[in-house]
Order: C-alpha cells, then structure tokens, then sequence
C-alpha cells in the first residue's frame, strides 16, 4: 500500500514538471529557454512512460528527442541569434496558421479519447503477444506483422534523405575538390625534381 503510495506521489509530481514546462515551452520570450523547458518536459515525459511500464517508449524519447532533436533545436536557436523584433513580426504573420493547425491537433486527440479501441483490442490478441517484455513484444510485432511496413518506411526515409542531399548540393567554382583518381595517378616525376647543385652555389 505504501509503494502503491509513493509511486502515485510521483507520478503526479512529475506529470507537474512536465505541465509546468510545457507551459514554459510556449511562455518564455527567450528561444533558448524554451528548448531548455522543451528538454525538461521530454525527461519528464519518459519518466512517466517508466511508470507506465513503458520502458522502451522511455528510452526512445531519452535517445531521439532529448539527445537528437532538441540538442538540434537548441544548436539552431543559438546559431540563430533571430533578434526579438524579427521574432514578434514572425509569429504574427503565422498566427492564422498556428491556430488552425492547433484546432486541427486538438480535434484528432479528443477523437482518439472518444472512439472504439477495438483495433487496439484485436492486435492485443495477436499470437505474436508472448513475452512479458515491452520492447521483445514491439520488436516482435515489427519483423513479423509489420515487416513490410517497417521496410518501406525505412525506404522513404532513405529516398527523403537522398532528396535533401540532391536538393541542397550545389555546383561551385570557387570550391577546392578532391580529385581521387588523379591523386592516386601523380607519379614520383610529377611531385619531385632532383637538382644538382655544384658546391658554393647553393641559396
């Protein structure tokens, strides 16, 4: 009873932070501070996905949002340096824009609160559900059920990559290149010249 105590302590504690962050996210003026109150709410989110049983969904926001993508945010911002003026004439012209897409969130979330789970209830029924692990079941389910749809996911990423690099590749002249084959074409004549010198001379 007491652990049953403790642990509902602290997920309400912990579901504050996350709350008091998130609204620091989108509060503070300064874009620094808000990629670090961003930072905040994903330790605090995969801390609460541990008290859920949820180890690998945990892990992933720790690895990929922490480590990857708000490290990127913060690096970008501070690169950046977008004055305060600058700021402000932005976020007005994309307020429309900003609310619509917000509407649009809100609905689709109070639409998966309100609707039929029974998708979820059949795939809780596949046979391939047997371990008591979360990340042995999910890889299970991924290279079984899902393995052609994880592949072709793994594709498109790979083709959106390709694209960005053949989009933001450029052609200049004023670049120094590195020409393989004519490095390791140069023989010794090339690169070396033997000069006799006589005595008294030299430089």
């Amino acid at each position: 009873m007491e652990n049953i105590v403790v642990s509902t302590a602290l997920f309400y504690l912990f579901s504050g932070i996350l709350l008091l962050a998130s609204v620091g996210v989108i509060s503070t003026k300064n874009p620094v501070y808000a990629v670090l109150f961003l930072i905040l709410a994903f330790i605090n989110s995969a801390i609460i996905f541990l008290f859920l049983n949820a180890e690998f969904l945990a892990m992933l926001v720790v690895v990929v949002y922490v480590g990857a993508v708000a490290v990127l945010f913060l690096f970008v911002v501070m690169m950046l340096n977008v004055s305060q003026e600058e700021r402000k004439n932005r976020f007005q012209k994309y307020t429309p824009l900003t609310l619509l897409l917000g509407v649009v969130v809100f609905l689709e979330i109070a639409y998966i609160s309100i609707s039929d789970d029974a998708y979820l209830t059949e795939l809780s029924k596949t046979k391939n559900l047997s371990f008591k692990n979360n990340t042995v079941e999910l890889g299970n389910i991924i290279y079984t059920d899902y393995a052609l749809l994880f592949q072709l996911s793994g594709i498109i990423l790979l083709v959106a990559m390709i694209g960005a690099i053949v989009l933001t590749l450029r052609s200049r002249v004023d670049t120094k290149k590195q020409n393989i084959k004519k490095q390791v074409d140069v023989k010794k004549s090339d690169v070396i010249e033997v000069v006799d010198v006589k005595s008294g001379e030299g430089a």
